[in-house]
């Protein structure tokens, strides 16, 4: 079971999420921004952290910049689940450090087999 964070501000997009996580065995903890996201890493760093991109107060690219310039290890896995499909958009989030991308609308089953990936065994 992984400890799975989860950074959205669709209430929809988060409850479904929340369910879909937990219902895969894992911990889930959640919050609605960029900014609690911070705080929330830096009170408990996450196995995974599934990250929205376009958020009030602080978007997914610069929480998953600064994650990346504490968490030097990478211990946590960053899985950006955003509708920006671009490929100048997925390779911003690459360059940026996450570690999977995922577009939405999106597969459960996908997701669930993407965090599974990322999770430690």
């Amino acid at each position: 079971m992984a400890h799975v964070l989860i950074v959205e501000d669709e209430p929809d997009v988060l409850l479904l999420l929340e369910n879909r996580m937990r219902g895969a065995g894992h911990e889930v903890d959640s919050v609605t921004d960029g900014e609690r996201a911070l705080e929330s890493f830096g009170t408990r760093a996450p196995d995974v952290i599934i990250l929205d991109w376009m958020m009030p107060r602080l978007d997914g690219i610069a929480v998953c910049e600064r994650i990346r310039s504490t968490d030097t290890e990478h211990h946590t896995k960053v899985l950006m689940l955003t509708a920006k499909s671009q490929q100048h958009d997925i390779d911003r989030a690459y360059a940026a450090g996450v570690d999977d991308y995922i577009v939405k609308p999106f597969s459960s089953r996908d997701l669930i087999a993407r965090v599974a990936a990322l999770a430690p065994a």
